[in-house]
């Protein structure tokens, strides 16, 4: 059985389905998910590196240290072990997803706690390992979460679950961004203007007891049903259903358009990633306090997400995911922009008002169309493999170019990056399009 995209020559649900669709229990169950998926990846990377600026680390260094995200770039290879392999004990009672689940949120709540407690400023190292603890949960997370989801639901559902994962996610990137600053402002010794890292421990604590909001969907969710698998008989046999079959599979299904298909998810979040790495050193370099910086996230950032994850959601099923991908790379390059043209206006509040919500509003809309075209592409029978390929491929050069990210601003400055970041958006935007042709045909 293959799921496909929405078909814009099939029956079109009323509004009122529509909007229904979002009351159901998987629907709601993915929105608490996509809260403990999303959670992790600011506190490695977008947050962590406001930590960092603030504790003196310089921006070169920050921009190495993003490649800690690649672990969500190579999740593909330990894939088919979270697709087929039971974990002793904890699968026999929760099932095989649910097991999955909750041991890597186990594990990202301990590389939380092991981050809080070592200081940067002192030692950069172990820091660094404790990101990569929560990074690997957070992307093995990553794998059992979308096979769950993918197997949550039928294909015309899996719009409105990648739309309500998208806000769960948002929200908790919010959290993990916003969320993090405000609760460190609040626990720094007033009077102090220096660096504290005692603020920063008491966020991170708060973070990682954050996590258990996911334990306790999972703990309280029923297991998906999955399609009947014959066992293998040797491991031979096993490594090749396991390993070889996915990619096997989606070459047979797409031929041709495949490698069109595998370009455009290379490339199609590259300009929001490569910029997001600085974003941060850039709002502590531009003076903004953590104070402002949450509550501008907090109020604009949280609107503008829910209303670009559910606007999303809701054209792809209106309209066809492919119309809503081009919009989404449309809007995900211009509002680099935006950035570039921040950087000219000084300590501006509503100017950073105005970016953090065009920001916003585009990524919710690009990421709720874009996890609906993945979802599209899988096989039900490889779902986590295939879907872990698929997201891996989508961060694998992002990821990698971002590394390099603190170096650019050091030689060419903020506005140049901002603006060389959008410009990467144009090949996206060809890619779409060849992609829509190949689909209609």
């Amino acid at each position: 059985m293959t799921s496909s995209a929405p078909d814009a020559r099939q029956i079109k649900p009323t509004w009122l389905a529509t909007f229904k669709v979002y009351l159901e229990p998987p629907t709601v169950r993915m929105l608490l998910l996509g809260f403990s998926a999303g959670l992790p990846l600011l506190l490695v990377l977008g947050t962590l590196s406001f930590w960092l600026r603030e504790a003196g680390i310089d921006r070169t260094t920050i921009g190495y240290l993003s490649w800690v995200g690649l672990a969500y770039a190579f999740k593909w290879v330990w894939a088919p072990l979270v697709d087929r392999m039971p974990i002793p004990l904890l699968t026999r009672w929760l099932g095989r997803r649910r097991s999955w689940l909750l041991l890597a949120q186990l594990a990202i709540m301990v590389g939380l706690v092991a981050m809080s407690f070592n200081d940067p400023q002192v030692a950069l190292q172990p820091v660094v390992w404790g990101a990569l603890a929560v990074a690997f949960g957070s992307a093995t997370q990553d794998i059992a979460l979308d096979a769950f989801r993918i197997e949550s639901a039928n294909t015309d559902r899996q719009a409105a679950l990648a739309a309500a994962y998208q806000t769960g996610y948002r929200l908790a990137m919010i959290w993990a961004g916003a969320g993090v600053l405000w609760l460190a402002a609040r626990a720094e010794v007033v009077g102090v203007t220096s660096y504290q890292h005692g603020a920063w421990q008491a966020a991170y604590l708060a973070m990682a007891a954050s996590m258990s909001l996911g334990m306790l969907t999972v703990l309280l969710s029923p297991e998906p049903l999955r399609l009947p698998m014959a066992k293998a008989k040797n491991a031979s046999e096993w490594l090749r259903s396991a390993l070889i079959e996915p990619f096997a599979d989606f070459l047979r299904r797409y031929g041709k358009q495949a490698l069109l298909i595998l370009a455009l998810i290379a490339v199609y979040r590259i300009s929001d990633v490569v910029m997001g790495i600085m974003a941060n050193p850039f709002y502590v370099d531009m003076g903004y306090t953590k104070d402002e910086v949450a509550a501008v996230t907090k109020i604009y950032g949280v609107i503008m997400t829910l209303v670009g994850a559910f606007v999303g959601g809701v054209l792809a099923m209106r309209l066809g995911v492919m119309r809503v991908l081009m919009l989404g790379a449309i809007l995900s390059a211009a509002t680099n922009l935006l950035f570039a043209w921040l950087g000219s206006q000084g300590h501006d509040v509503t100017a950073l008002i105005f970016v953090i919500s065009a920001d916003n509003l585009a990524s919710g809309i690009a990421s709720a169309a874009f996890i609906a075209y993945l979802s599209s592409l899988t096989n039900l029978n490889y779902s986590a493999t295939q879907y872990a390929i698929f997201s891996s491929m989508m961060l694998l050069a992002p990821k990698f170019l971002a590394g390099y990210s603190g170096r650019y601003v050091d030689a060419f400055g903020y506005q140049h990056f901002f603006t060389a970041t959008a410009m990467l958006g144009a090949p996206v935007l060809l890619l779409v399009w060849l992609a829509s042709r190949a689909k209609s045909q």
